[in-house]
């Protein structure tokens, strides 16, 4: 019987919260290779600077950074390149559509690992922040952090 390898892998995009207000989030998967998802079990993933486009149908996540495979020979991947998410046709018809809209963009905010070993990817449609936003998050951050300092006192 084969035993459950538990992977705790949770990759965030703490700066997709900061920088957009997310409305609608999906779970897709993602096609790899060998030794990108190898690299992805070790931890040696980034979502900065990450972003997804719609194109012919399909969602594609670009300038997603996965490290090369240190035991990787000749067919180790390259770290940035353009990686297919995989959702539903209903999925995409939605994306698509918020999309289209002005405003919008799809943005990753997490990247993890399921119970059967398979990477997956956190996309939500988002509206970007304005400047005065942002300073509403920052002020809300730190009035939580207070009442949690007097609550423990």
């Amino acid at each position: 019987m084969k035993e459950k390898i538990s992977y705790n892998i949770q990759i965030k995009n703490k700066r997709a919260t900061f920088d957009y207000e997310l409305l609608d989030t999906f779970t897709a998967g993602i096609v790899l290779t060998g030794t990108e998802i190898k690299s992805i079990r070790l931890g040696k993933a980034s979502l900065v600077d990450t972003f997804c486009i719609v194109e012919k149908g399909e969602l594609w996540v670009k300038n997603m950074y996965i490290a090369e495979y240190f035991y990787g020979t000749y067919n180790n991947h390259n770290a940035r390149r353009d990686r297919k998410l995989l959702l539903t046709k209903k999925e995409l018809r939605k994306i698509d559509g918020a999309v289209r809209a002005s405003g919008f963009t799809i943005v990753p905010t997490r990247l993890f690992i399921n119970e059967k070993g398979l990477a997956k990817v956190v996309v939500a449609i988002a509206r970007g922040k304005k400047e005065y936003d942002k300073r509403d998050s920052i002020r809300e951050r730190d009035d939580r952090r207070e009442m949690d300092r007097a609550f423990k006192r």
